[in-house]
């Protein structure tokens, strides 16, 4: 984020959060107010991304329904400033093995980049967008976020969740599954319904109803079902199993999608929510429970929630890394350093390589976590290092920070072969290889600084160089030091960058 949104927030500025969901987009812009939210604008449009994903790639009509979508979503983002808006993406993302066909042209519509986010990070976020629109008391609770693609659950009490977890079960991807061509009979709905039992069974030790107090549902579909069953008289607020069970009735009554005329069913609701009353049955039948309130509050409320927090400093992104290096007993001493020869490095090729406050950040959380794989084994702990941030839950970073995450710390020692850049998309590649070269650099210096104070040199960089002229003598005093750095102009080569040491 640049460093003009880093001032301090105040009342009246307006954020912006974008969630990119499986069925539905939603975008929201509020209004900060005495350190609350108000919501100024909102806007939903039914996309079912989820819908055109087949054999884990997006379609080209999905992706262009979705971009389609965010063009007109841009139009209503004019009054906010980029860097104080968010974009989120979930399963339908999460899956999509071409998502970048999407995310790289959304992110020119809308100015924002798009991060697409792991299942419980989903769930974190849903949760604080949950628990800002209800009342702070101490009762835990769980709250259930049923998707397109996914479904969330969480148990947590006032604004910090406790137990998460992401079942790959939603509406669009249960009704594509289950009932195909829109067709409805009692024996598809009661192998979706088994399927979603059987899925909530594997979690109901954790999610039980002795586990909780109370239980708030997110999201339309669970929002749709309980104005259903207000408006037909099956319920008195919120939903329990009878009214479930009445509403399964009448739905099963239909033999299309396409056909369901339900008092409080809107139009483009009517092929998911046979599918996402199998999924809510199934969770209360398993998890026990008897009463669901539905909240205001979901996944695009925690989005500017959390960006709130992250423009103030209050980055729930640097906990988890604070609690990452006590979990496997960094050096901190050392990453310290190499967190300082870092910014060294960074300040002075910001400017010639173009980079931001993004890629400072980071370069800050790979120096403070670079040598976690140690906890595993000294030798190759790059790759134990690697490894664990790709595959640790590490609320507050987006899949994609955690991949870059896990490929700079793997790349940070040794050599790098061909298919080192492979994955990585044309347009980040430079930028990638710069953080590289930085976090190389800077890992050089981490014995020496031990020991005794680095010099001042000079660095000068432009696109395609970088410069590192040492005091005289210097050079020659530190033989191993100089060795590699030597070795590294080998590297920088490769990566299409020239290193001259002097």
């Amino acid at each position: 984020m640049d460093s003009d949104a880093l001032e301090r927030l105040a009342d009246g500025n307006l954020l912006a959060a974008i969630d990119l969901g499986s069925n539905s987009f939603h975008l929201i812009i509020a209004k900060i107010e005495h350190g609350e939210i108000r919501p100024v604008d909102a806007l939903a449009e039914k996309v079912q991304l989820a819908a055109g994903l087949k054999n884990g790639l997006l379609d080209q009509d999905a992706i262009e329904r979705g971009l389609d979508c965010l063009s007109r979503f841009a139009q209503m983002l004019e009054s906010v400033e980029p860097q104080r808006v968010r974009v989120v993406g979930t399963h339908a993302l999460r899956m999509a093995k071409n998502r970048r066909a999407f995310t790289q042209p959304a992110r020119r519509i809308l100015g924002s980049r798009v991060d697409v986010i792991y299942g419980l990070e989903e769930a974190r976020l849903v949760y604080l967008g949950v628990a800002h629109s209800l009342a702070d008391d101490a009762q835990s609770r769980l709250v259930i976020d049923i998707g397109g693609g996914s479904t969330e659950l969480i148990i947590g009490q006032r604004f910090e969740p406790q137990t998460m977890e992401s079942l790959q079960m939603g509406c669009v991807s249960y009704g594509k599954s289950f009932f195909s061509q829109g067709k409805i009979s009692r024996g598809k709905y009661r192998k979706a319904y088994e399927q979603a039992r059987s899925q909530v069974y594997a979690i109901r030790h954790r999610f039980h109803s002795k586990c909780w107090e109370e239980c708030v549902g997110a999201s339309g579909t669970l929002q749709t079902i309980e104005s259903i069953l207000s408006q037909n008289g099956w319920g008195e607020g919120g939903i329990d199993r009878d009214g479930l069970a009445a509403l399964e009735k009448r739905l099963l009554k239909f033999k299309l999608m396409d056909d369901i005329q339900i008092e409080g069913l809107a139009t483009q609701r009517r092929n998911v929510i046979l599918p996402g009353v199998a999924i809510a049955s199934a969770l209360f039948d398993v998890l026990g429970i008897t009463h669901l309130r539905t909240s205001r509050g979901a996944l695009r409320e925690g989005v500017i929630y959390d960006l709130m927090g992250r423009l103030r400093h209050e980055d729930v992104r640097e906990r988890t890394v604070n609690a990452l290096m006590q979990r496997y007993a960094v050096d901190t001493e050392t990453a310290d350093i190499v967190e300082r020869r870092a910014h060294t490095i960074f300040s002075a090729v910001r400017s010639g390589w173009q980079l931001t406050t993004n890629d400072w950040e980071l370069l800050h959380w790979l120096a403070r976590t670079h040598e976690i794989g140690m906890a595993i084994a000294h030798k190759h702990f790059n790759r134990h290092s690697a490894y664990l941030l790709r595959n640790a839950d590490l609320p507050g970073f987006s899949q994609e920070e955690q991949e870059i995450l896990a490929l700079l710390a793997l790349g940070q020692r040794g050599k790098l072969g061909a298919r080192f850049f492979a994955e990585i998309a044309d347009s980040e590649l430079l930028r990638i290889r710069y953080l590289l070269g930085i976090i190389r650099l800077a890992s050089h210096f981490k014995y020496v600084e031990t020991l005794e104070k680095l010099p001042d040199f000079s660095i000068i960089a432009d696109e395609n160089s970088l410069t590192l002229d040492f005091p005289k003598r210097w050079l020659q005093d530190h033989p191993l030091t100089t060795r590699e750095l030597y070795a590294e102009q080998a590297v920088f080569k490769k990566m299409g960058l020239t290193l001259t040491v002097s």
